[in-house]
Protein backbone atom coordinates (compact mmCIF):
# COMPACT_ATOMS: atom_id res chain seq x y z
CA UNK A 1 0.00 0.00 0.00
CA UNK A 2 1.31 3.32 -0.98
CA UNK A 3 0.99 6.22 1.24
CA UNK A 4 0.20 9.42 -0.49
CA UNK A 5 2.96 11.76 0.51
CA UNK A 6 2.11 14.95 -1.16
CA UNK A 7 4.03 17.84 0.03
CA UNK A 8 2.04 20.93 0.60
CA UNK A 9 3.41 23.61 -1.54
CA UNK A 10 2.75 27.23 -0.92
CA UNK A 11 3.07 29.63 -3.75
CA UNK A 12 4.60 32.95 -2.77
CA UNK A 13 5.38 36.01 -4.77
CA UNK A 14 8.87 37.20 -4.09
CA UNK A 15 8.68 40.70 -2.69
CA UNK A 16 12.35 41.35 -2.28
CA UNK A 17 12.55 43.43 -5.47
CA UNK A 18 9.20 45.19 -5.03
CA UNK A 19 10.84 48.31 -3.59
CA UNK A 20 13.22 48.46 -6.55
CA UNK A 21 10.36 48.25 -9.02
CA UNK A 22 8.39 50.97 -7.18
CA UNK A 23 11.45 53.22 -7.18
CA UNK A 24 12.02 52.70 -10.92
CA UNK A 25 8.36 53.43 -11.70
CA UNK A 26 8.44 56.56 -9.58
CA UNK A 27 11.62 57.74 -11.28
CA UNK A 28 10.15 57.01 -14.73
CA UNK A 29 6.99 59.04 -14.09
CA UNK A 30 8.91 61.95 -12.57
CA UNK A 31 11.24 62.14 -15.57
CA UNK A 32 8.60 61.75 -18.28
CA UNK A 33 5.90 64.01 -16.83
CA UNK A 34 5.85 67.59 -18.06
CA UNK A 35 4.48 70.33 -15.87
CA UNK A 36 2.88 73.49 -17.20
CA UNK A 37 4.35 76.40 -15.31
CA UNK A 38 2.76 79.83 -15.42
CA UNK A 39 5.22 82.24 -16.85
CA UNK A 40 3.41 85.39 -15.75
CA UNK A 41 2.95 88.56 -17.75
CA UNK A 42 5.59 89.50 -20.28
CA UNK A 43 5.86 93.16 -19.34
CA UNK A 44 9.03 95.14 -18.86
CA UNK A 45 8.78 97.36 -15.83
CA UNK A 46 10.60 100.68 -15.72
CA UNK A 47 13.14 101.36 -12.99
CA UNK A 48 11.75 102.84 -9.80
CA UNK A 49 12.16 106.57 -9.64
CA UNK A 50 10.43 109.84 -9.03
CA UNK A 51 6.90 110.18 -10.35
CA UNK A 52 6.29 112.94 -12.85
CA UNK A 53 2.98 114.67 -13.50
CA UNK A 54 1.39 113.54 -16.76
CA UNK A 55 -1.03 115.72 -18.71
CA UNK A 56 -4.56 114.28 -18.85
CA UNK A 57 -4.52 114.36 -22.67
CA UNK A 58 -1.71 111.74 -22.59
CA UNK A 59 -3.68 109.20 -20.51
CA UNK A 60 -6.30 106.74 -21.73
CA UNK A 61 -8.04 105.33 -18.64
CA UNK A 62 -9.58 101.88 -18.84
CA UNK A 63 -11.73 100.85 -15.88
CA UNK A 64 -13.01 97.28 -15.45
CA UNK A 65 -15.73 96.64 -12.87
CA UNK A 66 -16.52 93.40 -11.01
CA UNK A 67 -19.16 92.33 -13.56
CA UNK A 68 -16.78 92.67 -16.51
CA UNK A 69 -18.02 96.03 -17.79
CA UNK A 70 -15.29 98.12 -19.42
CA UNK A 71 -15.10 101.91 -19.59
CA UNK A 72 -12.59 103.76 -21.72
CA UNK A 73 -12.39 107.44 -20.73
CA UNK A 74 -15.91 107.52 -19.21
CA UNK A 75 -17.46 105.71 -22.19
CA UNK A 76 -18.71 102.10 -22.01
CA UNK A 77 -17.03 99.96 -24.69
CA UNK A 78 -16.95 96.32 -25.72
CA UNK A 79 -13.64 94.53 -25.21
CA UNK A 80 -12.99 93.85 -28.95
CA UNK A 81 -13.36 97.59 -29.76
CA UNK A 82 -10.56 98.59 -27.38
CA UNK A 83 -7.87 97.70 -29.91
CA UNK A 84 -9.26 100.02 -32.62
CA UNK A 85 -9.88 102.92 -30.23
CA UNK A 86 -6.41 102.73 -28.67
CA UNK A 87 -4.77 102.37 -32.09
CA UNK A 88 -6.57 105.51 -33.30
CA UNK A 89 -5.63 107.44 -30.15
CA UNK A 90 -1.98 106.34 -30.52
CA UNK A 91 -1.95 107.65 -34.09
CA UNK A 92 -3.11 111.03 -32.79
CA UNK A 93 -0.82 111.11 -29.74
CA UNK A 94 2.36 109.03 -29.66
CA UNK A 95 2.92 109.90 -25.96
CA UNK A 96 -0.30 108.13 -24.92
CA UNK A 97 -0.18 106.06 -21.74
CA UNK A 98 -2.89 103.42 -21.30
CA UNK A 99 -3.92 103.04 -17.66
CA UNK A 100 -5.83 99.86 -16.75
CA UNK A 101 -7.58 99.77 -13.40
CA UNK A 102 -9.72 96.91 -12.10
CA UNK A 103 -11.98 96.16 -9.18
CA UNK A 104 -10.79 93.57 -6.66
CA UNK A 105 -13.60 91.22 -7.75
CA UNK A 106 -12.83 91.49 -11.49
CA UNK A 107 -12.28 88.12 -13.14
CA UNK A 108 -8.73 87.53 -14.29
CA UNK A 109 -9.87 86.38 -17.74
CA UNK A 110 -11.55 89.73 -18.45
CA UNK A 111 -8.47 91.64 -17.29
CA UNK A 112 -6.25 89.54 -19.57
CA UNK A 113 -8.63 90.08 -22.52
CA UNK A 114 -8.42 93.85 -22.07
CA UNK A 115 -4.63 93.73 -21.66
CA UNK A 116 -4.35 91.63 -24.83
CA UNK A 117 -6.42 94.17 -26.77
CA UNK A 118 -4.18 97.00 -25.57
CA UNK A 119 -1.06 95.07 -26.57
CA UNK A 120 -2.59 94.24 -29.98
CA UNK A 121 -3.06 97.97 -30.49
CA UNK A 122 0.75 98.18 -30.11
CA UNK A 123 0.63 100.37 -27.02
CA UNK A 124 4.06 100.40 -25.43
CA UNK A 125 3.23 102.54 -22.38
CA UNK A 126 0.84 100.60 -20.20
CA UNK A 127 0.08 101.37 -16.58
CA UNK A 128 -1.62 98.75 -14.43
CA UNK A 129 -3.14 100.64 -11.54
CA UNK A 130 -3.71 99.05 -8.17
CA UNK A 131 -7.37 98.22 -7.42
CA UNK A 132 -9.12 100.28 -4.81
CA UNK A 133 -9.62 98.67 -1.42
Amino acid sequence: MMVDKRKERTVAIPTSSMADIAFLLLTFFLVTTSLDLDKGLGLTLPPQGDSLPIPKKNIASILINETGGVMLDDEIVEVPRIKDIIKQRLAENDLLIVSIKTDRATKYQIFMSVLDQVQLAEARRISIAEPER
